[in-house]
This record gives structure tokens, sequence and C-alpha cells, in this order.
């Protein structure tokens, strides 16, 4: 039987599983590659982020639901939560290392 890749969502550029996981094991998704790829960085092994709350509009776009906008830089600033991911993942590796 063919594998059927999972169905993903789009929510400010960033891809996450139905979920709003970027990384999850219930429907076996890691969107790690692909956003690390669109917001300038290079891959590496680092926690998925989550998407807060978020409902569909009338146009289809996912918006959250603390502030109600499709492009909330408070609740949808992945390039800085995907950084903060990157630095917690660098340091864990120091300390495990050392």
């Amino acid at each position: 039987m063919a594998e059927v890749a999972p169905a993903t969502i789009e929510i400010n550029d960033a891809y996450f599983c139905q979920h709003f996981k970027e990384v999850c094991t219930e429907c076996n998704y890691d969107g790690r590659e692909e956003n690390d790829s669109f917001f300038g960085f290079d891959t590496m092994d680092r926690e998925g982020i989550e998407a807060p709350a978020s409902s569909q509009n009338k146009d289809g776009q996912y918006q959250c639901k603390k502030h109600g906008s499709p492009a909330c830089n408070q609740c949808y600033g992945w390039k800085k939560q995907i950084t903060r991911a990157r630095v917690a993942a660098k340091k864990a590796g120091k300390k495990s290392s050392s």
C-alpha cells in the first residue's frame, strides 16, 4: 500500500501538520527542513515549533485567535521562534559533548 503524505497547513508562510505542529509523531510529519529553508536557515536537528490556537477566516487563511490576524507577528513570529529553537539545540549539543 502506498504511503500517504500527511495533510499540511500553511500559516503565515510556515508549514505545519493538521495538528498545528511542525514535528508530529501522530501523523509522521516533519516540516523543519521546509521552514528552515524558507526563513533562510540551514537545516539542523532542533525542536519543532507549534502554532498557537488558530482558526480560518472567510478567505481560508489561518488567523490567530488571540488577535484575529493572519499575519500576526506576535503569535506567528516563526523566524524568531525557529532562531530560539536553533540556539537551544546548539546549547544542548554543547552540554552533551562537555
